[in-house]
């Protein structure tokens, strides 16, 4: 669901693309932490391009589920953060490609990412596993 307003490339100001990039956000990274749908957008999309940079938007839009509008919008926010750059090539088919690589801030932040991902994912586990072992509990004293 989007309203009327836009942001500076004419996009929908509310759209998935600024809740899990923050692309349109007018305040600074040190003003507005991310939040964990954003972070781990983020984290996807670099873990993504880090392990395979010939994928093309397409693949990656595959890859991560999302529509191929959405891809091309997180890889701009990306570019923009200055978090990946772009190399032409030419394919087999003697087209102009592009590969996207990470730069070293892109490096940085995907490292800072991964710890946070991991220590939430961690809590997570926890959590969970107090839950089961509840309801193995529950269900043992049943039976």
């Amino acid at each position: 669901m989007t309203t009327g307003r836009s942001d500076s490339t004419g996009r929908p100001a509310n759209s998935f693309y600024t809740q899990s990039l923050g692309r349109a956000s007018h305040m600074s990274e040190r003003e507005h932490k991310p939040s964990a749908v954003q972070q781990e957008a983020r984290f996807k999309v670099l873990q993504a391009i880090h392990a395979d940079p010939s994928l093309s938007q397409r693949e990656l839009s595959k890859q991560l589920g999302i529509s191929l509008g959405k891809t091309n919008y997180c890889v701009q926010a990306l570019l923009e953060h200055g978090w990946i750059k772009t190399k032409n090539f030419k394919n087999n088919e003697n087209r102009i490609g592009f590969r996207y690589l990470l730069t070293p801030k892109g490096i940085e932040q995907k490292f800072q990412l991964a710890i946070i991902f991991l220590q939430e994912k961690q809590q997570e586990f926890e959590v969970l596993s107090r839950e089961i072992q509840q309801l193995r509990q529950e269900t043992s004293d049943k039976q």
